[in-house]
C-alpha cells in the first residue's frame, strides 16, 4: 500500500511540475516575438481571381490545386483587404507559374482552316498580330472554346510579361504539363456533320479518323498513353467516333449527357462553360421592383430524353399572370426578345433539355436574371472554386413537376435575398466571359485553371505506368542444380 502511494505521489508531482513549467514558459513567450509569433506562422492562404481589378477570394480548402501550387495567385490573408460581400481584394501575392503546353501543329483543316482561312508560306497558324480570322456567330458561336483558347497558346507566345499568364505555348513536348490537341470540333460538327450528294462518310467523320491516327502516332501520345493530351469536344455530339479512342486524354466538354461513364468523368475531364448568346446587360441599373417579370423562359418545350420536364412544366406554369414561358428560337429576332427577357426578369428557367445543360445558363448569368436550374445530372465550371448556391437556386426534377412547387418557392424568395445574388451574378459574370485578349479571372483563363488542377493527377498516371515498363520480359529460367 505504501509503495502504491508513493507511485500516486510521484505521479501528482511530476504533474504539477509539468503544468507549472508549462505556464511559465507560455507567460514568457508573450514578449518573445519569436515564439508563437502570428506573423512566423504560415497564414491561411487564399484563391483570388481578378475581375477587371476586382477580386473574388474564397478559402483555400475549395481551390486548392491537386498538384499543390494553384494556378491562380496565393495571396498570404496578412496581405489582403477584403471589402464583405464582393471580389475587392488587395493583395501582394507571390508569382503564379504558368501553365506550360505543348500545342500540335495539326493542319490547318483541323482548325482555322475550317474557318476558311488560308496558310501563307510553311506556318499552319495565322499571324494573329496582323488579322485574326472571325468566327461564326448566333448558336455557332456557343461552343467556341477551342478558338479562343488556342488564339490564347498562340498570343503567349508575344507576351512581354509570360509569368502574368495562366498559361504559355512550349515549343519542347519534354517541357510541357500538358499537350494540346487543336481540332476545332464543335466547328466541324456544324459545318461538316451532313453527308453530301454521293459522299460514304462526312467530312467531320474523316477529319476525326484522320486525327486520331495523327495524334495516337505521336511520341507524346505513345510516352504517356494520351492521359496529359487535351482533347476539345464541347458540343455534345462532336467526336462522336473519336471520343472513343482517344477516351484516355482530358476533355474538355459541356456536360456528361452523352458519355459512358468510363469515357467521361469529373476525375479526368474538365467542364467548360458555353460562350453566352444574347448580350451582357452592361450598366445593369435595374432592381427588384423594376424587373416585372418573375420568371422567364423561352426555348425548345417538346425536347427529348431528360427533357420531359420542359413539356411539364409548360402546362403548370403558362397561365401564370407574372410567368413569362413561350417557345423561341433563334429565328425571326429571337435572340433580342431572348436579352430584352431576360433583362427584365428577376428568375430565369434552365431546364434539362436533349442534355443536361444548355446555353441558357450562362445567358441568365449574362443578363443578371437569377437561374432557376432544374437539371440533376448536371455539372458547372469552377464549382470546385464557385458556390452557384449564392447566385443559383436548385430544384429537384421531381419536386418542380409537382403542382404549385416550382411557383410557390419562387414565390417565397424575398426582395433581399433576390438582390444579393443578383448583386453575386454581377460579380461572377466576367468568369464566364470569352474574349481576345483574355484577361485575368475571364473564362479563357478560368478554363486554364480548370486544367492545371488535373496535372497533378496525370503525372502520377504517367509515372506509375512507367514502373515496369523499361524492364525487356526475358525467358524464364529455373533453379539451377549442380549435376554431378
Amino acid at each position: 500500500m505504501a509503495e502504491k502511494r508513493g507511485s500516486s505521489i510521484t505521479k501528482i508531482a511530476f504533474l504539477c511540475l509539468f503544468i507549472t513549467t508549462t505556464m511559465m514558459f507560455v507567460l514568457s513567450s508573450r514578449g518573445r516575438p519569436g515564439l508563437f509569433d502570428h506573423k512566423t506562422m504560415p497564414a491561411e492562404k487564399l484563391f483570388t481571381v481578378f475581375n477587371n481589378g476586382d477580386s473574388q477570394t474564397s478559402n483555400q480548402s475549395n481551390a486548392e490545386s491537386s498538384n499543390g501550387s494553384n494556378r491562380a495567385i496565393l495571396a498570404n490573408s496578412e496581405k489582403q483587404r477584403v471589402e464583405e460581400g464582393g471580389f475587392q481584394v488587395s493583395c501582394n501575392g507571390n508569382l503564379k507559374e504558368p501553365l506550360k503546353i505543348f500545342l500540335y501543329d495539326l493542319d490547318p483543316e483541323f482548325h482555322f482552316g475550317l474557318l476558311d482561312w488560308k496558310p501563307q508560306g510553311n506556318s499552319v497558324w495565322p499571324d494573329i498580330r496582323t488579322k485574326i480570322p472571325s468566327y461564326p456567330g448566333g448558336l455557332n458561336s456557343q461552343h467556341s472554346i477551342e478558338y479562343w483558347l488556342t488564339l490564347d497558346l498562340l498570343a503567349s507566345e508575344f507576351s512581354e510579361n509570360p509569368s502574368s499568364r495562366e498559361a504559355i505555348r512550349v515549343k519542347n513536348s519534354s517541357e510541357a504539363d500538358l499537350i494540346f490537341v487543336p481540332f476545332f470540333s464543335s466547328l466541324s460538327y456544324n459545318r461538316y456533320s451532313k453527308l453530301s450528294p454521293h459522299q460514304k462518310k462526312s467530312k467531320n467523320w474523316e477529319l476525326q479518323e484522320k486525327l486520331v491516327k495523327f495524334v495516337m502516332g505521336q511520341k507524346e501520345w505513345k510516352i504517356s498513353g494520351g492521359r496529359n493530351h487535351v482533347v476539345l469536344a464541347h458540343h455534345p455530339n462532336s467526336m462522336l467516333n473519336a471520343r472513343m479512342q482517344l477516351w484516355p486524354a482530358i476533355f474538355i466538354l459541356s456536360d456528361f449527357g452523352r458519355y459512358p461513364l468510363n469515357v467521361a468523368n469529373l476525375d479526368k475531364d474538365v467542364i467548360a462553360p458555353y460562350k453566352h448568346v444574347i448580350k451582357s446587360y452592361v450598366n445593369d441599373s435595374s432592381d427588384f421592383d423594376s424587373r416585372k417579370t418573375l420568371l422567364y423562359f423561352q426555348g425548345a418545350i417538346y425536347r427529348k430524353n431528360g427533357g420531359f420536364a420542359r413539356q411539364e412544366l409548360y402546362y403548370l406554369l403558362k397561365d401564370e399572370k407574372d410567368v413569362h414561358f413561350s417557345f423561341g428560337s433563334v429565328q425571326r429576332n429571337g435572340i433580342r426578345q431572348a436579352s430584352q427577357g431576360m433583362h427584365s426578369s428577376k428568375f430565369c428557367l434552365n431546364i434539362a433539355g436533349d442534355t443536361p445543360s444548355s446555353n441558357r445558363l450562362f445567358d441568365a448569368i449574362a443578363s443578371h436574371c437569377v437561374p432557376v436550374i432544374i437539371s440533376d445530372e448536371i455539372e458547372l465550371p469552377y464549382e470546385d472554386i464557385l458556390d452557384y448556391t449564392e447566385f443559383c437556386i436548385f430544384i429537384r426534377t421531381s419536386d418542380a413537376v409537382k403542382k404549385g412547387f416550382l411557383i410557390n418557392r419562387i414565390r417565397s424568395i424575398t426582395k433581399d435575398k433576390w438582390t444579393q445574388m443578383w448583386e453575386k451574378l454581377k460579380q461572377v459574370e466576367p468568369l464566364f466571359e470569352f474574349q481576345y485578349p483574355s484577361k485575368e479571372g475571364d473564362a479563357v483563363q478560368m478554363i486554364w485553371q480548370s486544367l492545371s488542377h488535373k496535372v497533378s493527377s496525370v503525372k502520377m498516371k504517367i509515372n506509375k505506368s512507367k514502373r515496369y515498363s523499361r524492364l525487356v520480359p526475358r525467358k524464364r529460367r529455373g533453379l539451377r542444380t549442380r549435376t554431378k
